[in-house]
């Protein structure tokens, strides 16, 4: 936007870096606050919580409110929960979507064109009209007449084929050059052997990016669990959490916010880790070499 000739400039140098400092600062601040005040406030007593006046910083600072959330709110049990079905999720989604993927970009079955338009059309449909007939499909499995509701199938299940990741996947299938595939096939490797051996190795970018959305996708998800775990003891963290604040108990708000916290850490670490695959996978393009 800005040539090289107009930084050289000292006053124009000046005035581009206090802009862009100003910008990052000020969407730093709109981002990383709200985690930042959801934190601090777990470390208040319910008291200074309650005080009409705010305080930036904690007047003092107390772990109680972490230490009960994981012991009395049982949140170590939830997290438990949610690690197993997000785990569970990731496996079925990754096993589905890369055979999906590759299908379509190598195998071109019958109708492939029209199956992977039908996919990308999903995409178009809000979530909530969803709603009614993946409920009616976990609590009567068509054929084999199995109610699904209270396992973990009911959240694997209607997450299995994302139309999303079939899409990544296959953008970049395609892009991986057809004579490695064909000389792994001259020497003997079957499609199957092709897939695992030659096509996974180079798509491990992408696999990360894909890898990445779906747990994300499992361990946020509200709606979907609240529908399909009603027992208590199955609920995920989020929708555990949700039943606690509205129960008849009285959960005190510091605890409850760490709760939240707890909660939200593992995402925010997972970002941070991973967030050069993110762009890196998603940007990832034709082989070189």
């Amino acid at each position: 936007m800005i040539s090289a000739q107009e930084l050289a400039r000292p006053r124009n140098r000046r005035v581009y870096y206090t802009v862009l400092t100003l910008t990052v600062v000020l969407f730093v601040a709109v981002f990383v606050f709200p985690l930042y005040w959801m934190a601090s406030s777990a470390l208040e007593t319910p008291r200074e919580f309650a005080a009409a006046t705010p305080t930036l910083l904690p007047k003092s600072v107390h772990l109680a409110a972490y230490r009960d959330a994981w012991t009395q709110m049982d949140i170590a049990h939830f997290f438990l929960n949610t690690v197993y079905y997000a785990a569970g999720g990731w496996f079925i989604q990754m096993a589905v979507d890369v055979c999906a993927a590759y299908a379509l970009s190598r195998l071109r079955p019958a109708f492939g064109k029209f199956v992977f338009g039908a996919m990308l059309a999903s995409l178009m449909l809000p979530a909530a009209a969803l709603l009614v007939p993946l409920y009616l499909t976990v609590n009567d499995l068509p054929l084999l007449h199995l109610n699904l509701l209270n396992t973990p199938w009911a959240l694997w299940l209607p997450g299995a084929a994302n139309a999303f990741n079939i899409y990544v996947l296959r953008r970049f299938f395609d892009q991986i050059p057809a004579d490695i595939l064909d000389a792994a096939a001259i020497d003997g490797a079957s499609r199957l052997q092709v897939l695992l051996r030659v096509v996974l190795p180079l798509s491990r970018p992408v696999l990360a990016v894909v890898s990445i959305f779906s747990v994300v996708g499992m361990w946020k998800d509200f709606l979907w669990p609240l529908l399909v775990l009603q027992d208590p003891d199955r609920q995920t963290l989020s929708v555990a959490l949700h039943r606690l604040s509205t129960s008849t108990t009285q959960v005190p708000p510091t605890e409850m916010i760490a709760g939240l916290t707890i909660a939200a850490v593992p995402m925010i670490v997972l970002f941070l880790v991973f967030q050069r695959h993110i762009l890196g996978g998603l940007s990832a393009g034709a082989l070189k070499g």
